[in-house]
């Protein structure tokens, strides 16, 4: 088909590994990924999530196939994959609507480690006590001029970079924040674990500790060891999709998934040996979320020599990590008015800023004017619920999406899977995995879907 032929793709395999792991790699692996193990058992955690992720892989490899053998987004790919009569092309949306609500929320704390960035280098944290820095985030999220400021800055950002094209925009600025990111996550590691009393961090993070198991139950464990594992792959709305179209069939796209995967699991293991020995170098419990990094840290960072580099430094690995997915999931609903509806990329962007801009407001003014808005109960924010919108509903229907689609005969089907997914050099696709697929992981994604209205709403 000539259109395939037109097509821009990605310049080098790099490019490729690089862009799919900035997409997954992501502000969930630096918070999330690190307390969670340390609260359910250390490393005995970390090998039940290992397990999850295995089990959950294939859905990102069938993302991949479909992007790759289609040429197309989501959005186009279903209708030109599917067979006649059927209507798995309505489901395309997903890619919009899930990156739209992604965004709509992404942006507001993009734009926090962009500022802190700022006030780390600038100094502005420098000396103040443990109850002023907290006091310093509330004002932070307080100041709507301020938020809304580093939401536009954000959006600015991340369509600045997808108007210039794959080649020359999206890969080449993620490929350098992907490696920027390793070299400062490297740097933050070692500085982090030479501190005097970074071991019991260390035996805090990784050591098994069967007590904690006890003390939530094994249920609750696996069931937070597979919602790491699904939703640390970025799979669901499409943005691996897109990211195959553009991938040349010279590798087999299962050796491809391994090494995304891998560095994926990489850094959050990694973020975890900033985080928990720098913690207890100084004597600071570890919190859970935002808490942990925007006043956790900076307290820590102020009592530590050289403290304003370190902490400079640790907010532009962060800003880095955002900033990767943000672009990543940009050009996916960019590419999806592209491929869709035929609007060029330039006029596609612009349309696509100002969407995301107006959309990404409530976020921006939730904290502050919007805060007497509690959409999921007393405390709670916009930014909850689109989050729960995004987290518990859209990604884990996405995800069966594409493996209904590729192991359904009135689907796409496991032959045309298999015979794209093997394409190229590189690991081939495991054929016994077929009554896997077909009869099991289903129902794992729709025991996480329903596992996250139960923790939402029956707790």
């Amino acid at each position: 088909m000539s259109e395939h032929v037109e097509r821009e793709m990605l310049g080098s395999r790099l490019g490729f590994l690089l862009l799919s792991a900035g997409c997954a790699i992501g502000l969930g692996n630096v918070w999330r990924f690190p307390y969670i193990t340390g609260a359910y058992g250390g490393a005995i955690f970390v090998g039940i999530y290992l397990l999850c992720l295995i089990a959950m892989v294939p859905t990102m490899i069938m993302e991949f196939a479909v992007g790759r053998a289609a040429r197309r987004n989501m959005g186009l790919a279903f209708r030109l994959l599917e067979p006649a009569g059927t209507r798995w092309h309505h489901c395309g949306w997903f890619a919009l609507i899930g990156s739209y609500l992604l965004m709509m929320f992404y942006t507001t704390v993009t734009g926090w480690m962009l500022a802190y960035c700022w006030y780390m280098a600038s100094g502005a944290l420098s000396g103040l006590s443990p109850d002023e820095v907290g006091a310093f985030f509330g004002a932070t999220l307080g100041d709507a001029g301020g938020q809304v400021l580093g939401m536009t800055l954000v959006v600015l950002i991340g369509c600045g970079v997808c108007v210039l094209g794959v080649q020359k925009g999206v890969e080449r600025v993620v490929k350098f924040m992907m490696l920027g990111l390793l070299l400062i996550l490297a740097a933050l590691v070692l500085r982090s674990v030479t501190l005097p009393g970074a071991g019991g961090g260390i035996a805090f993070y990784l050591a098994p500790d069967a007590a904690k198991i006890g003390q939530t139950g094994l249920f609750a464990v696996i069931n937070a060891a597979m919602n790491q594992a699904f939703f640390t792959l970025s799979v669901g709305i499409g943005a691996m999709c897109i990211f195959g179209s553009y991938q040349p069939k010279e590798r087999s796209l299962t050796g491809e998934a391994v090494w995304i995967v891998g560095l994926d699991t990489f850094v959050a293991i990694m973020a975890g040996l900033i985080i928990f020995p720098a913690c207890f170098a100084f004597g600071v419990r570890p919190d859970a979320g935002p808490g942990l990094v925007f006043v956790t840290l900076p307290n820590i960072f102020n009592s530590m020599d050289g403290g304003r580099f370190w902490g400079a430094l640790f907010f532009i690995f962060m800003s880095f990590a955002a900033l990767s997915t943000v672009i990543a999931v940009f050009e996916n609903i960019i590419s999806y008015t592209a491929d869709v509806w035929g609007i060029p990329r330039r006029r596609g962007t612009v349309l696509h800023m100002i969407g995301i801009w107006l959309l990404s407001l409530p976020c921006a003014l939730g904290f502050n004017l919007l805060s007497g808005f509690q959409p999921l109960g007393p405390g709670s924010s916009v930014l909850d619920l689109e989050d729960f919108l995004i987290s518990n509903n859209i990604l884990p229907l996405g995800g069966l999406i594409f493996l209904l689609f590729c192991t359904l005969r009135r689907a796409w089907g496991w032959e045309n899977f298999l015979a794209e997914v093997d394409q190229g050099e590189g690991l081939k696709f495991p054929r016994w995995l077929h009554g896997y697929l077909t009869y099991v992981l289903p129902w794992l994604i729709i025991f996480v879907l329903v596992m996250g209205y139960v923790d939402k709403f029956c707790k």
